[in-house]
């Protein structure tokens, strides 16, 4: 690899000398690495809590009960993630992106690695699923400064006119990151009987994720801290309480920001966690089947964040998502048609790629919007803040709250659960002002 190559480059709209700045194979693996293993161990916890911790860690209560109390502790680290959004986006803010990302990663992957490594109830009692919340909530905090760092490093290194583009290259993270987990599934249950799955199958995605930090840490200590954070260094522009002036001066930022990005978060959850669930006990698919349909549609899911990205930097991120979220809509009302009878292939497969197709184009423009919304000196608290936020809003409750609107009220109400969540990201769009144009050296 030549990860560490530099070049110089004139940052444009400013009067300033050329800054050095990481080369684009640098900046794109910096950026993506810690979102794919983010997304890696969420999926893998996901996977796990749908499908194996009823089993593993709740066995003494019926299924019903024993599903809704693992899904719940996915929720932990949704809970946990706005703390770890004000400490790293603190740090970020004031010392730099670089050294806040490393121990992000850091603080993330080791507690998904101890997840792998834990007793289970027959073992440990209350107090496995103690240590199981424990460990999620750290990951949570980890995870809290992740993604807005991989944005800015990302963004920041950006040309002008290629910066939704840019801010793109973390967004791919996610696809990477659930296919790689759900292929380890998928491919751990191929070769393995269901008792061992119980037995030790489900702890090898944690384990293995270890893997995946090293390359994470050995790629983010050989990049530089962003063209855009050293010029405002230089000019003394960075601030020494961050989260104090965040919320005195955009706390209607932060407000658009996690109502537009937490549907993007219902969406996800619904289509990957939840689902999953609804198939294997509701329609009569096998775990395996329905992982295999979802690996195919989350390549859907990349090309559309791409797509909708460059789309974003021709149009401006305010129209593309704007025509994303009034789709979901119409996509809420309709879904629960698709998902009816047993073993019906091809409404899952609609439902899945028609879905993938829309957290795309509703995704992948919001890794330059965000940033965006905020000034360089609070844009890791600002774009943070907001985007753990709508983790809570959007996400760490979905999978519960829809296996309970399922059971209770049936499926047409887990498509109104996700409607709502559109109509709100319209009405928080039309408050936005484009900014694609932004002076984003301010």
């Amino acid at each position: 690899m030549t990860t560490a190559t530099k070049t110089s480059v004139t940052l444009p709209n400013l009067n300033h000398p050329t800054l050095a700045r990481d080369s684009v194979k640098t900046v794109i693996l910096a950026s993506m690495i810690g979102t794919a293993i983010e997304f890696f161990d969420f999926y893998a916890y996901g996977t796990a809590a749908a499908t194996y911790f009823p089993k593993v860690f709740f066995p003494e209560v019926t299924t019903t009960i024993a599903t809704l109390l693992s899904l719940l502790t996915f929720g932990v680290a949704f809970v946990a993630r706005p703390l770890g959004s004000f400490v790293f986006g603190h740090f970020g803010d004031k010392v730099g992106r670089k050294k806040t990302l490393v121990v992000s990663l850091l603080l993330m992957g080791g507690s998904t690695v101890l997840i792998g490594l834990l007793p289970d109830y027959n073992t440990l009692g209350l107090l496995a699923v103690i240590l199981l919340c424990v460990c999620r909530f750290i990951q949570g905090i980890g995870l809290g400064g992740e993604w807005s760092g991989a944005a800015l490093v990302a963004t920041e290194n950006a040309p002008e006119d290629k910066r939704a583009l840019y801010g793109a290259f973390p967004e791919l993270g996610a696809p990477l990151g659930f296919f790689l987990s759900n292929g380890l599934f998928f491919l751990l249950e191929s070769f393995l009987t269901p008792s061992q799955m119980l037995a030790f199958g489900w702890r090898v995605p944690f384990l293995a994720s270890a893997v995946l930090v090293i390359v994470g840490f050995w790629v983010r200590t050989k990049m530089q801290e962003t063209p855009l954070f050293r010029q405002a260094q230089a000019k003394q522009l960075t601030s020494k309480s961050p989260l104090v002036l965040v919320f005195k001066k955009s706390w209607r930022q932060i407000i658009q920001g996690t109502l537009i990005v937490a549907v993007t978060y219902t969406l996800f959850y619904t289509l990957a966690t939840w689902s999953l669930t609804y198939a294997i006990t509701n329609l009569g698919f096998s775990n395996r089947e329905y992982l295999f349909l979802l690996m195919g549609a989350i390549i859907v899911f990349a090309l559309l964040i791409v797509y909708a990205s460059k789309l974003a930097d021709v149009f401006g991120r305010r129209r593309v998502l704007l025509a994303s979220s009034s789709a979901l809509i119409v996509f809420s009302l309709l879904f629960p048609y698709l998902l009816q009878g047993q073993r019906n292939f091809a409404g899952a497969v609609i439902f899945l790629v028609v879905g993938f197709t829309l957290m795309g184009v509703a995704f992948g423009p919001v890794g330059a919007l965000l940033p965006e919304l905020f000034k360089t000196e609070v844009r890791y608290s600002g774009a943070g803040i907001s985007y753990n936020l709508a983790a809570i809003v959007g996400a760490a409750f979905t999978p519960t709250i829809a296996t309970w609107l399922a059971a209770n009220w049936g499926i047409k109400f887990v498509g109104l659960y996700l409607g709502i969540m559109a109509v709100a990201c319209l009405i928080s769009l039309l408050t936005v002002k484009e900014t694609k144009d932004v002076d984003f050296s301010e």
